[in-house]
């Protein structure tokens, strides 16, 4: 019998914005040895989580910052946890400042901080398995990068970032470097990335896992424009997809 812990990251989505059709924006879920952590739920993400958690069953909700497509569905997820599972204990939600007032003028019954445990995202802390690196990035709003590391496998996650030379800190040793690829070509701004700069700031990783993608965009000249500056594998994120780690 194998001794071998079971874990592996899921794309809920990966639209940046808006999802475009068939899609969703923002979310992963990283699964550790049977502890189910979300990273970001944006718009349209509930529904694919309810694949693998029918009742909302996870563990901790990770979320970078207060946009809506990185946060709106965990108000729905808030509505499964309040209706489905009324008794059980509040689930850990570590988030940013901001995040709550999003959710409560979205929901205010139920309050999400009595269906949630919530704590304010620092910069370093525990969450199950998992100790917890954050780095502030810059964007509009206040967004951490997160590391999550575990016996045998680290992922980090930039959420939406322009390019920091802080990046390195997330990614460097990691197994799996999930970035925001927003654009192609040069970025037109300094708060997030293109995919040339997700592929520099992913330096350091063993794989990078692009997303955040602008809706409509062609998602095979990301990865190919990633490709020229990573020397690892690149992969372009997609709804369903899940990594072994």
């Amino acid at each position: 019998m194998s001794n071998a812990v079971a874990r592996s990251l899921t794309v809920l989505g990966s639209c940046g914005a808006w999802p475009e059709a068939g899609r969703a924006c923002a979310g992963f879920l990283l699964e550790y040895d049977g502890f189910r952590v979300v990273l970001d739920l944006g718009y349209a993400t509930l529904p694919r989580l309810l694949e693998h958690c029918p009742r909302g069953e996870v563990d901790a909700v990770v979320v970078t910052h207060q946009h809506p497509d990185h946060c709106v569905d965990v108000s729905g997820l808030a509505r499964v946890r309040h209706y489905e599972a009324p008794t059980a204990p509040p689930v850990p939600l570590h988030c940013t400042p901001g995040v709550l007032d999003v959710l409560r003028a979205l929901e205010p019954s139920p309050d999400p901080a009595e269906v949630f445990d919530v704590h304010e995202l620092a910069s370093t802390t525990r969450i199950g398995p998992f100790d917890v690196l954050t780095v502030e990035l810059p964007h509009y709003k206040t967004n951490l990068g997160v590391r999550l590391t575990a016996p045998g496998v680290s992922v980090a996650y930039t959420g939406d970032s322009g390019p920091s030379p802080d990046h390195r800190r997330l990614a460097e040793g990691t197994d799996l470097f999930i970035a925001d690829a927003t654009y192609q070509g040069e970025s037109p701004d300094h708060f997030l990335m293109s995919a040339a700069e997700a592929a520099h700031a992913a330096r350091g990783a063993q794989r990078l896992l692009l997303t955040h993608f602008w809706p409509g965009s062609d998602r095979s000249v990301s990865v190919a424009e990633a490709q020229q500056l990573f020397d690892g594998e690149v992969v372009a994120a997609d709804e369903g997809l899940t990594l072994t780690l």
